[in-house]
C-alpha cells in the first residue's frame, strides 16, 4: 500500500485539460483512495468498470484482484540453489528469451538472475517439471516489465497460474476439448471446417491458454488485456476470448480451405499478433457477450477440474482427468438439468440470457408416460424408419420454436437443447438427431447430461406436479426392478455423453474462481447453483414450487397445441376437410414403436446367409444380442486371439496391413456406433475373413483392429431402403425355423454393393 500524497492526485489528473476529461479523470482519484483502504476486485471493477490502468496503479490493482497484496516473501525460503535436472534447458530459455527484449547488457544479467530464480523455486515449491515452451517465460514478461522486486513478481505469477492458467495444457487435454465444445456451439460451420482438416485446438490455441496471450500480442495490449480481465476475475474469459479471435477471422479462414493444414495452422496461431491495445476494450466486452450467450453449467462442472492449484508429482505436468468423458467424447455441449428446470423457471429473464427450446427425442411410448410441459416431441426413431415424416416433424419444431419465441413463452427460446432418455442403448437415435442438427450448421444445440433420468431424479417427490401425463405405472423409471430391456434387467443409466458429471453446485473452489462466477451476474441474473448443501437443497425447492406453477400453467394450453402440432406433422398440407390426423381410418397414420411387434421375428428366414432391406424390426437385435451385444463381441475377440496374432485391439501398421498377401481387397468406410459416432476406418476382406482397421489419431501410420469375423458367422448383410450405403452386417445362427442373432457391426460405405458384392460371393464359396 502507498502513502497517501495529494500531489501524487494532481499528476493522476494532470493530462485533464476539458472538464469532461477532468470527470473522466475523477474515477482515478476514487480508485487511489480505494486501494488505501481494503477494498476488493469488486470494489474495483465498481470503479474502473474495465478501464485501462495507469501504471502507477496497476500493481497495486493487480495484488487486490490477485488477492497476493499482503501476501508473505515466499522467495526468502529460496536457498538459491539451481541444481534441478532441467536446470541447464531452464536457464537456456531465460537467457534466449532475455536476449529479445532490447536491454542493455548490464540489465540483462539481472533479468536473467531474477527470472532464473523465480521460475527455479517455482518448480520446487510445487514439485514441477519445466519444459521447453510451456508458456512460463513467456508469461513472465508483463510481470518483469512492471520492475517489481522478486518477491512481488513471484507472488504475482503463482497467483496467475493458479487462477487463470487452465491445468493440463496439453496436447489432446481437456481444456482444448472444452474449447472445440464452444466453438461448435456458436459456429458449427467453422468448427467443421477445422475439424475436416484434422486441426485441433491444441494444434494453434496452445500458447492463447498457457500465457493469456502473452506469447503472441504485444505488450500494451497484454497489459491492457489483464487490466480487464483481472477486474472481471473470470477465469473463463480466456475461451470466450479465444473464441472471439476465431470467430472475428472466420471469413479468411473459409476462404483457406483449400489451403494446407500447415499453412492454416500458422495462420490461426499468429490471429491475435493484429489486436491493438484500442481494440481491447471492444475484445473483452465480445468475450462477455458470447459468455452470457452459453449456458453456464459447463463452467460450474468444469471449475474445479480446470483451475486450481497446480502441482505435480512427476516428469510432466499431467492433464487433469478427474472428468476426461465430459466432454472428451461429447457430441456437443452438455447443459446439466439443474440449469436447464432453472432456466424455464426464470420470469423476466435477461433480454440476452440463454432460453432453452427442450426437444424431448424419446420413443412416443415413454414421453406419453410422462415429460415436461415444456418440451417439444420429435421420436428419434423416425430418422431411420421415417426419413420423410421425420424432415416435417423437424420443420414443425423450428415453426414451433418461432411461435414460442415470439410469443415469450416460457418453453421458447433459441438455444436447442436436445433430450433422451439416459440409457445408452436407446439413446443412438437421439445422437444422430443431434448430429443431422448439427451437420446442417445448426446453432446453439446442446444435448442434456442424464437425459430424462435426470429430470425424473431432480424433481423426486414433485415430479406429481411438474411433469405432464406421469403415468408410474408405465414409467420406466418408477419402475426399475420390473423393467427388463432384450430379457434382463435394465443396466445402470448411463447419461446422454457417457459420462457422470460434476454436480453443480456440490463443491466450491477457489475464492477467487468462485468470486469469478458470481461476477459474471453482473451482465445477467444467475440463478444457477449454490455455495452450499443446504442452499442447493433450498433453491432446488423454491425452483420446483415455481416450475409447478408454469407447468400448471401450460398444461391449460397443451391439449389444443398438441392437436395443432400433431396435425401439421401429419399432414402439412391439409386443408379442414376430409379426415383429420386423428382420424381412425384405415388410412390413418401413427409413430411406429420400437415395442411394435407385426408377427413372429425371422418366421420362415432360411438358416442361411441372406441379403436384404433393414426394416423396421430389424433395428433391433433380438433377445440375445440385446442383452450381451457389447459381451458377445469382447467374448468374439477373446475366443479368436489364439487363432492369430492380429485379434482385435491390436495396433499394426496400416499401409502394411492393407498390403498383405492374404488381403482381397480394402474398402474406406466409417464405422457406425451404437452411440451414433463415427470412425474413419478401412473394411479389408480375406478369403475367411472381414477385417476393419480404425485410424489412430496419434499416428496416422497405424491402425487399431476393431473387428475380426469369420465370413461364415455373416449370416445377414442388410441396407437401409434411402441409405444405401449405411451397411449392417448381423451374425448368429439358425435355430429351428428362427435365425438368432447374436452381434452386428454397422458401416457407411461409399459403393457398398461392390462390398457386400465380394463378401457374399466368399460366404458362398464357403458352403
Amino acid at each position: 500500500m502507498f502513502a497517501q500524497d495529494p500531489n501524487r492526485c494532481w499528476a493522476l489528473l494532470a493530462v485533464a485539460t476539458t472538464p469532461r476529461d477532468m470527470e473522466d479523470g475523477l474515477w482515478l482519484i476514487e480508485l487511489e483512495s480505494a486501494l488505501q483502504d481494503d477494498c476488493t476486485v469488486d470494489d474495483i471493477y465498481a470503479i474502473c468498470h474495465g478501464k485501462a490502468l495507469p501504471e502507477a496503479l496497476r500493481l497495486d490493482v493487480w495484488q487486490v484482484c490477485l488477492g497476493v497484496r499482503n501476501k508473505a516473501d515466499q522467495l526468502a525460503q529460496f536457498n538459491e540453489i539451481y541444481d534441478l535436472p532441467f536446470q541447464a534447458q531452464l536457464r537456456s530459455d531465460c537467457e534466449e528469451f532475455v536476449s529479445k527484449l532490447g536491454n542493455e547488457d548490464e540489465d540483462k544479467v539481472s533479468v536473467v538472475c531474477d527470472l532464473e530464480s523465480i521460475l527455479t523455486f517455482y518448480c520446487k515449491n510445487r514439485n514441477l517439471t519445466y519444459e521447453a515452451n510451456n508458456g512460463w517465460v513467456e508469461l513472465m514478461l508483463p510481470l518483469l516489465s512492471l520492475k517489481l522486486i522478486r518477491s512481488d513478481t513471484y507472488n504475482l505469477f503463482e497467483a496467475i497460474r493458479d487462477t487463470y492458467i487452465p491445468k493440463g495444457c496439453a496436447k489432446n487435454g481437456t481444456v482444448f476439448n472444452v474449447f472445440r465444445l464452444l466453438l461448435l456451439y456458436h459456429d458449427p460451420e467453422l468448427c467443421t471446417v477445422l475439424d475436416t482438416k484434422r486441426i485441433t485446438p491444441d494444434c494453434y490455441a496452445m500458447g492463447w491458454f498457457q500465457t493469456l496471450f502473452a506469447s503472441t500480442c504485444t505488450l500494451p495490449v497484454v497489459l491492457s488485456m489483464w487490466d480487464l480481465y483481472f477486474q472481471q476475475s473470470d477465469p473463463f474469459l480466456v475461451f470466450f476470448l479465444s473464441l472471439i479471435v476465431l470467430i472475428n477471422q472466420r471469413d479468411q479462414i473459409l476462404a483457406m480451405k483449400g489451403s494446407t493444414k500447415e499453412e492454416l495452422i500458422a495462420f490461426l496461431v499468429n490471429m491475435p499478433c493484429n489486436i491493438e491495445a484500442d481494440d481491447v476494450l471492444d475484445f473483452c466486452s465480445l468475450a462477455q457477450y458470447y459468455s452470457v450467450k452459453t449456458p453456464a453449467s459447463f463452467k460450474r462442472d468444469l471449475l474445479q477440474v480446470l483451475f486450481g492449484v497446480q502441482r505435480g508429482g512427476g516428469s510432466k505436468s499431467t492433464p487433469p482427468d478427474a472428468s476426461p468423458s465430459v466432454v472428451s467424447q461429447a457430441l456437443c455441449l452438455p447443459v446439466s438439468v439443474n440449469e436447464l428446470i432453472e432456466n424455464a423457471s426464470i420470469q423476466n429473464p435477461h433480454p440476452e440470457a440463454v432460453r432453452f427450446f427442450l426437444v424431448d427425442c424419446r420413443p412416443a411410448e415413454q414421453y406419453n408416460s410422462g415429460h415436461l410441459s415444456t418440451a417439444f416431441h420429435l421420436d428419434s426413431n423416425l430418422m431411420l424408419q421415417e426419413p420423410e415424416a421425420f424432415q416435417t416433424a423437424v420443420q414443425g419444431l423450428l415453426r414451433s420454436q418461432r411461435n414460442a419465441i415470439d410469443a415469450n413463452s416460457n418453453a421458447g427460446g433459441e438455444h436447442l437443447c436436445f433430450l433422451g432418455s439416459g440409457r445408452l442403448e436407446e439413446d443412438q437415435y437421439t445422437h444422430m438427431v443431434v448430429a443431422s442438427f448439427l451437420q446442417k450448421n445448426t446453432k446453439y444445440v446442446s444435448l442434456l447430461t442424464g437425459g430424462y433420468e435426470a429430470i425424473h431424479e431432480y424433481f423426486g417427490e414433485g415430479m406429481v406436479d411438474c411433469l405432464e401425463d406421469h403415468d408410474p405405472l408405465k414409467c420406466l423409471l418408477c419402475n426399475k426392478d420390473q423393467v427388463r430391456y432384450g430379457g434382463k434387467k435394465v443396466p445402470p443409466s448411463v447419461n446422454n455423453n457417457n459420462h457422470k458429471t460434476l454436480p453443480s453446485g456440490a463443491n466450491s473452489a477457489s475464492s477467487s474462481a468462485t468470486n469469478s462466477l458470481k461476477r459474471g451476474g453482473r451482465h445477467m441474473a444467475n440463478n444457477n447453483g449454490a455455495d452450499s448443501n443446504g442452499g442447493v437443497a433450498g433453491d432446488r425447492k423454491s425452483t420446483i414450487d415455481l416450475f409447478s406453477k408454469l407447468s400448471l400453467a401450460m398444461k391449460t394450453k397443451s391439449a389444443e397445441v398438441r392437436e395443432k402440432l400433431i396435425d401439421y406433422i401429419s399432414n402439412p398440407n391439409a386443408t379442414e376437410s376430409g379426415g383429420g390426423a386423428g382420424g381412425g381410418g384405415a388410412g390413418g397414420e401413427k409413430h411406429v414403436s420400437r415395442n411394435d411387434r407385426n408377427g413372429k421375428r425371422y418366421r420362415n428366414v432360411p438358416p442361411v446367409f441372406s441379403i436384404g432391406e433393414d426394416h423396421d424390426e430389424d433395428d433391433d437385435l433380438n433377445s440375445a444380442a440385446s442383452e450381451s451385444s457389447s459381451l458377445a463381441r469382447k467374448a468374439n475377440a477373446q475366443q479368436q486371439a489364439p487363432q492369430s496374432p492380429d485379434a482385435a485391439d491390436d495396433v499394426v501398421p496400416l499401409q502394411a496391413f492393407l498390403k498383405g498377401p492374404d488381403v482381397i481387397r480394402h474398402f474406406k468406410c466409417q464405422e457406425v456406433h451404437l452411440n451414433g459416432y463415427m470412425y474413419d476406418s478401412y473394411l479389408l476382406v480375406t478369403a475367411t475373413h472381414m477385417i476393419v482397421l480404425r485410424e489412430m489419431e496419434t499416428r496416422r501410420d497405424r491402425a487399431r483392429i476393431i473387428v475380426r469375423r469369420a465370413l461364415q458367422s455373416i449370416v445377414k448383410i442388410t441396407a437401409k431402403k434411402r441409405h444405401r450405403d449405411l451397411i449392417t452386417f448381423k451374425y448368429g445362427y439358425p435355430e429351428e425355423e428362427n435365425l438368432v442373432i447374436t452381434d452386428m457391426d454397422r458401416f457407411l460405405i461409399p459403393n457398398a454393393s461392390e462390398v457386400t458384392d465380394l463378401i457374399s460371393r466368399h460366404i458362398i464359396k464357403q458352403t
